[in-house]
């Protein structure tokens, strides 16, 4: 009896969520996503867990997320995994952080493939451990052909540090006579940056209760709507991600106008 209660209640559960996407999809969806996946440390020591025991509760986090992104329509996804500053952590967490790629595409692989999700990831390659790297360029290449939602890491990634990239890029081609100092614009200094192949986000989300953007897509943040949350990564939902979106639907976007 108790096992037939926790099935009904599962079915009518994902029959409400179902019904929830598709009324969310009646309305503009945002077409890029960014989330700042903060708490999975705390979400452990609240548990009396180790901190990597955070971690990997908040990969299973974001194989949920993906897929509701994707069903939603939302064209690319952002996370942002790994920062530049996330080097200082004790080793044996940075260690562990370093092999979830390969855990997480290794059995997620398939599903994404199935599915139509590009995977990306932007950030600097040559830091990473080369198991680390050999995980995403087998997910990358093995996706390239898919068209859906782009799943797009930011691992290893600093937003000063890619300004001032792009700066130097920008100086080096005004130097050699491929741009002119008349021709650049916003929109041509975007291109210089990690993300030019993608639109700025619309909706930035950030969970855990902080309220900052951590070195994370300075640029291209600018005229982003943000969604704060004190939930946890690990503790992060579907309900959630649909609710940050509702919020983002009743928003006026005006971008400096009336």
């Amino acid at each position: 009896m108790l096992n037939k209660l926790r099935l009904w209640k599962n079915q009518n559960n994902s029959s409400i969520l179902r019904d929830k996407i598709e009324e969310i999809k009646k309305s503009p969806i945002p077409e890029h996503v960014a989330i700042i996946m903060d708490g999975n440390g705390r979400w452990a020591k609240k548990r009396a867990l180790p901190r990597i025991a955070g971690h990997h509760e908040g990969m299973k986090v974001v194989r949920k997320t993906t897929m509701l992104a994707n069903d939603l329509g939302i064209k690319t996804l952002t996370l942002y995994a790994f920062s530049t500053e996330n080097w200082k952590r004790p080793k044996n967490e940075v260690d562990y952080i370093m092999k979830l790629p390969e855990e997480f595409l290794g059995t997620f692989l398939p599903e994404l493939i199935e599915n139509n999700v590009q995977v990306k990831m932007m950030g600097y390659k040559n830091q990473l451990p080369e198991h680390t790297l050999r995980a995403i360029e087998k997910a990358m290449k093995e996706t390239k052909n898919n068209d859906g939602l782009v799943l797009n890491f930011a691992l290893n990634y600093g937003s000063r540090a890619e300004i001032v990239d792009a700066v130097k890029q920008v100086l080096n081609d005004c130097q050699n006579g491929k741009l002119k100092e008349s021709e650049l614009t916003e929109q041509i200094f975007s291109s210089y940056l990690m993300t030019a192949e993608f639109p700025d986000p619309d909706l930035l989300i950030r969970t855990s209760g902080e309220i900052r953007l951590s070195n994370f897509m300075l640029w291209q943040l600018a005229y982003s709507e943000f969604w704060f949350t004190d939930v946890l990564w690990p503790d992060f939902s579907e309900e959630h991600l649909l609710e940050a979106v509702e919020v983002y639907q009743k928003r006026q976007r005006r971008f400096g106008g009336i």
